[in-house]
Order: structure tokens, then C-alpha cells, then sequence
């Protein structure tokens, strides 16, 4: 499955996505879009510290930082032609200032995560060239981080071919910080391509590797032999948030115990697998994208409730505009626009002063910095109808 036309588009000549139009039949939808998208950003403006330019305080400053950044830069409204506003500039000014003498962009902890997500900031720059040294060490310090324990160059550890938080005490990898370096890299190489032989040199993921991985986290018994796979048909196809453990529900089968899909991982795991270059044709793509339909939903995140609810939201916009599907099937056989449905559900839940927030406070979706960037991402990768 090759990414959109549009996106790289996007990416590689600047074309915005302000000049896509939904389907003639959403033009009021559209301009509720543009509405809710500048009331949005006008909540942000009000949180950003304005001596340091960072978004989140002390709580992930690089990360929070990098989705505000990465809201206004996709900006249904925006020009690629339109500077950086002296707020929008100083916001860069401080993902640059945390460049680490490794390449990572982060303070202390989660150098993974906060480095996936200034990446992303950074090649949607107006002028990306201006950073370019720190895009490639940025690029090359999320590859350096891919997972490869026991014997060097085979996939022969559970964990092989992942990536974790980056600083975790013993070996960790999972589908949620995979699924961000995998989209971080595939934004910085379409933008990269453009730039002659800037690639010819640089080191590649060994996407095989990363392939392996995620369909270890996969409830998938053809191509997964880890021994909590279920075997209960309503978890076929679906995902969990790692090969060795689960943010998800458990149960008895057979004797042992098996991990059930759930529903924001499961989106992780088909944009990774898209990213990590699966074609559409591939029974594991295939057997993704049934589970997803199947279970279908707005009202909770699949299997978690209420907790990480918008997380669920941001990676179901990503992931289907990635998959380039325009509609899903249903369980009954019934095919929805889920743009229209999402964009609908997420344009209920702003708040009056313009953010988002979730009454759980799981993951930490209880800031409302960080939920109301989720939500404006969403809209713009709903906007653009990849």
C-alpha cells in the first residue's frame, strides 16, 4: 500500500492542503472545519510559554511543543508561502535548542517519542533546509534506536525490529512508539528525496525487521506464534501494545492467557505496517483493516473505553487517510464515511475556549495542550482527504 499521491505531494513540493477540497457535498462541513480548526489554535496561542516558546510546561515540553508546531503548520488555511509568526518561530527556536550531541531532540526522559514527534515539526517547516543537519541527526538517531538484541542482524528476540521510549532501564519496544518513528521517518525521507543525494549515504531502517515486529504484536496465529495470540475471532487481525505485554484486556483461552485486540493500537499497527511497506494486497493488511471495520466506533476506544479516547481519535485519522480508504465496511455490511463521521464526533467535543480534553485522565489525556493539538492534527488529516 504506497502512501498518497497528495501527502507526498505535501511534503516534497510544498503544495498545501489548503488547496484540497472535500467532496462538494462536505462544503459546509469544510468551513465548520476551518472554524473549529482557528478556535482551536487560538487556545493553543494562549498556552505557550512565552519566554521559552515551549508548549506542556515541565510535562514532555519538546513533545507537546512539536504538535503544537505541527497543528499550525497543517493549517487547512495556511499558505506554504506564510512565515512563521514570532510565537510559531520561537516554539522552533526551542526544538532546536534541545538538540542533544546524540541528535535526539528531548530533555531527559522519552528521547524516542519527543524525537519522532520534533522530526515531524521540523520537515514541515516552511524552510525544512534551514534545519536540515538537524532532520538527518534527528533521522539517524531514531534508526540507531531500532531494536536488535541476542545475535546481531536476525530477528530471533521478540522485541527485534522494534522501538521503545529510548531510555528505559532493560529492553523495551512498542507498537505506539514504532508506529511514530515509522511516520517521523516516512515524512523525513519524502522530504529528504527531493534534496538530491542526501539519502545516498544515510542509514535505512531495516524495515523487514520492523515488519516482523509489528506482526508480533498482531492476533494473527498465520503469521504470529507468540503464545498469548487469541484464538477468539473477534480479536483476528486486530493489535496489542506489544509483542511480551498489553495496555489492553486479558483473558482465560484454553488454558492460558490471551491478549485481546483493542482499538488505538490496532490503528498503529495498519498505519506501520502501510509505512514499513505492506501492500494492500497482504492478508496481514487485510485482516487489519477487517478488524478495524468490524469494530467501528466513535463512542470509546475499542476495548479501553473511555482512556486514551482521543489518542484513538488521532491515530484513526492518520492511519485510514494513510490506508487511503474513503469508506469502511461495517460488520453488517454497511459502508460509512468515517471523515464525515469523525469530523462530525470530534467538532461536538471542542470546548467553548476552543480545546479538547478527556474526562479520563489516562495517558494523560487530561491536558488539555495535548488533546486539543491530537484533535486539530486529526481535523487536518481529515481536511485534506488523503
Amino acid at each position: 500500500m504506497k502512501i498518497s499521491v497528495l501527502l507526498t505531494l505535501c511534503l516534497v513540493t510544498a503544495v498545501t492542503f489548503a488547496q484540497t477540497t472535500l467532496p462538494d457535498r462536505n462544503a459546509s462541513l469544510k468551513q465548520e472545519v476551518q472554524l473549529s480548526y482557528q478556535r482551536g489554535l487560538g487556545y493553543l496561542a494562549k498556552q505557550q510559554n512565552a519566554e521559552t516558546g515551549a508548549w506542556g510546561g515541565e510535562t514532555e515540553p519538546v513533545a507537546m511543543t512539536a504538535m503544537a508546531l505541527f497543528s499550525y503548520m497543517v493549517d487547512p488555511a495556511r499558505s506554504p508561502k506564510t512565515p512563521l509568526t514570532p510565537a510559531q518561530a520561537k516554539g522552533y527556536a526551542f526544538l532546536l535548542k534541545n538538540v542533544q550531541p546524540d541528535g535526539g531532540i528531548y530533555v531527559k526522559a522519552r528521547a524516542n517519542y519527543n524525537t519522532s514527534l520534533a522530526l515531524m515539526a521540523l520537515v514541515v517547516h516552511p524552510q525544512a533546509d534551514d534545519n536540515l543537519q538537524a532532520i538527518l541527526k534527528a533521522r539517524r538517531f531514531l534508526i540507531g534506536h531500532q531494536m536488535d538484541l541476542d545475535e546481531k542482524g536476525k530477528t530471533d528476540n521478540p522485541l527485534d525490529g522494534g522501538i521503545g521510549y529510548g531510555d528505559e532501564k532493560g529492553n523495551h519496544a512498542d507498537l505506539s512508539n514504532t508506529h511514530f518513528t515509522l511516520e517521523a521517518l516516512k515524512y523525513a525521507d519524502a522530504m529528504l528525496a527531493d534534496r538530491g543525494d542526501t539519502l545516498k549515504n544515510e542509514p535505512k531502517l531495516n524495515f523487514a525487521a520492523a515488519i516482523e515486529f509489528v506482526q508480533r504484536c498482531q492476533n494473527r496465529p498465520e503469521s504470529n506464534k507468540q503464545p498469548w495470540v487469541s484464538t477468539d475471532p473477534k480479536d483476528y487481525g486486530g493489535f496489542i501494545y506489544g509483542p511480551t505485554e498489553t495496555r489492553g484486556p486479558k483473558v482465560e483461552e484454553n488454558g492460558r492467557v490471551a491478549m485481546r485486540s483493542y482499538g488505538s493500537i490496532s490503528y498503529a499497527g495498519l498505519m506501520s505496517f502501510i509505512y514499513a511497506g505492506l501492500d494492500e494486497s497482504d492478508p496481514r493488511v487485510q485482516a487489519a483493516i477487517t478488524w478495524l471495520s468490524e469494530n467501528f466506533t466513535l463512542e470509546e476506544n475499542p476495548g479501553l473505553g473511555p482512556n486514551g479516547q482521543f489518542y484513538y481519535y488521532h491515530t484513526m485519522a492518520k492511519s485510514l487517510a494513510a490506508a487511503n480508504l474513503d469508506e469502511l465496511k461495517l460488520k453488517n455490511g454497511k459502508k460509512i464515511d468515517w471523515r464525515g463521521d469523525l469530523t462530525q464526533k470530534v467538532l461536538k467535543l471542542q470546548q467553548g475556549e476552543g480545546s479538547w480534553v478527556n474526562s479520563s485522565g489516562k495517558w494523560m489525556e487530561s491536558d488539555p495542550v495535548l488533546v486539543t493539538s491530537y484533535m486539530l492534527m486529526s481535523l487536518g488529516y481529515v481536511y485534506r482527504g488523503l
